[in-house]
């Protein structure tokens, strides 16, 4: 039998002589204080405000209780905190502490128009469900989603905030190019089986500038890996070099984007690459000799040996020339491990063993930052439409955004500043505190027992040296 209660206190087991008493009294606590510096974050480099540009607004001026801006950055805010789901700001949308990021004029939803919208300043799900199921066109008869996205302003945006982020050119910029899987469990859209996987799933493509994210390209499964990379390349590489004319790029992939397509165009365009190469027969009798030198090493020293080989490469009918390749002929406890790369670049910078273990195999951080969009939900792609699960990707990739920026303003020089996403928000970001509005503050009291105060008042020193742009 279900216990029905509506007690006002509950008491709990006694600590000695005291009793423990619990109450639903404390006023307006919010777990989520330290979204305070993310909101400091915004006002340097007004991600949530520039992606916000990138809608197109046509409702009814008159109707308007929540700015596009304000949606925006409830999302984005929400996602960063660790609210994955729109049905989260059911209850979110009574949160003044998340209202004062999105900045409600009214955190406290007193002055909302209808009596049953008092005391929530935010909006709820079916409102912010407009700004993800909105057509590529607005008809006239459509009543509600009526906030479109023009999705080649935030392909821009993503590239804008890379350069940015930089007070001098960089001598290089190494592109990562990586596809991941995106499980799907309904029957989505573009939705696919994929062998390799062994699920339904999309195929994003990502493209990261270190810890940049410059590309977040949401795809059916149905495809190669590198379906529609080189006109992403291509339209990154041209913002870039406007910017930095002279500067080198570098694409980094493994053998899922080794195609003469996205080769020959590097080499026309003046972009170097070092990209896996597949394995095959022809390539594991080039280096026969090598093979059995590693295995020899290893029988000796019983310790993995590896022996590098580079050697001119064209295969019978998809290369339009012989490129430079880089062989490791490595021997394991398990046995043979051969492994290729191909590679635009020459010897005099770049030799054989270099080349292979601290260019090519440093793409694997790239996997940490694939991860890092998975804590923020960047795999919600559940509508039913393969522009709206599109959509979606963007606000994780925001959050995203968002979080990077406090990582480089703020957490330079902390334990921090190589930390992933859900480690800041669990350390960073998930403070209690009491909210207290008045008239001309809103006083917010973090909680005492904080264990990384210090961190974080180091984090607000160093985001308040920031400069806020100008204009």
């Amino acid at each position: 039998m279900t216990t029905e209660c509506n007690q006002e206190s509950f008491e709990f087991h006694p600590l000695n002589q005291r009793q423990v008493v619990g109450q639903f009294d404390g006023g307006e606590i919010t777990t989520d204080a330290g979204g305070l510096l993310l909101r400091e974050v915004e006002k340097r480099t007004r991600i949530i405000e520039r992606f916000a540009s990138c809608f197109r607004e046509h409702r009814a001026a008159g109707h308007i209780e929540h700015t596009v801006r304000e949606l925006v950055a409830q999302r984005v805010y929400g996602l960063a905190l660790g609210y994955e789901d729109l049905n989260d700001h059911e209850e979110l949308r009574r949160d003044p502490l998340l209202a004062v990021l999105a900045e409600k004029p009214d955190p406290t939803g007193e002055s909302r128009v209808r009596e049953r919208d008092w005391g929530k300043a935010l909006a709820g799900k079916s409102t912010l469900n407009r700004l993800e199921l909105s057509g590529a066109a607005v008809e006239d008869k459509e009543r509600y989603k009526k906030i479109l996205l023009e999705m080649e302003a935030v392909e821009g945006l993503l590239v804008e905030l890379f350069l940015e982020a930089h007070p001098a050119p960089p001598e290089e910029v190494v592109l990562d190019l990586d596809a991941t899987d995106d499980p799907l469990h309904g029957q989505q859209e573009g939705r696919f089986f994929h062998g390799y996987y062994g699920h339904y799933c999309y195929l994003p493509l990502y493209i990261f500038a270190g810890d940049h994210l410059l590309c977040a390209r949401l795809r059916p499964s149905n495809i190669d890996a590198s379906a529609g990379c080189r006109e992403e390349v291509e339209r990154i590489v041209a913002q870039i070099r406007q910017a930095w004319p002279g500067v080198k790029i570098t694409l980094r992939g493994d053998s899922g984007f080794c195609r003469e397509e996205l080769m020959a165009w590097c080499e026309r365009k003046r972009v170097d690459y070092v990209l896996g190469l597949a394995k095959n027969d022809r390539l594991k009798a080039e280096i026969a000799d090598e093979l059995e030198q590693a295995r020899q090493q290893y029988s000796g020293t019983g310790k993995a040996a590896r022996v590098f080989k580079e050697f001119r490469y064209q295969t019978r009918e998809s290369w339009s020339r012989a490129r430079r390749v880089i062989a490791k002929a490595e021997h394991l406890e398990k046995g043979s491990n051969p492994r290729f790369v191909v590679t635009s670049l020459g010897p005099e910078p770049w030799e054989a063993r270099p080349l292979y273990e601290d260019l090519y195999c440093a793409r694997g951080e790239m996997e940490n930052r694939i991860k890092e969009q998975l804590m923020l939900f960047a795999d919600r792609t559940s509508t039913a439409f393969l522009r709206s699960n599109q959509i979606r990707l963007y606000f994780s990739s925001m959050a995203y955004m968002l979080l990077a920026a406090l990582r480089r303003l703020g957490l330079k020089g902390t334990d921090l500043a190589q930390a992933q996403a859900a480690t800041i928000r669990l350390k960073l970001l998930k403070i209690g505190a009491l909210i207290r509005i008045t008239v001309r503050r809103v006083w917010v009291s973090l909680a005492s027992g904080y264990p990384y105060a210090e961190l974080f008042a180091h984090a607000y020193a160093q985001l308040r040296a920031s400069p806020l742009p100008v204009g």
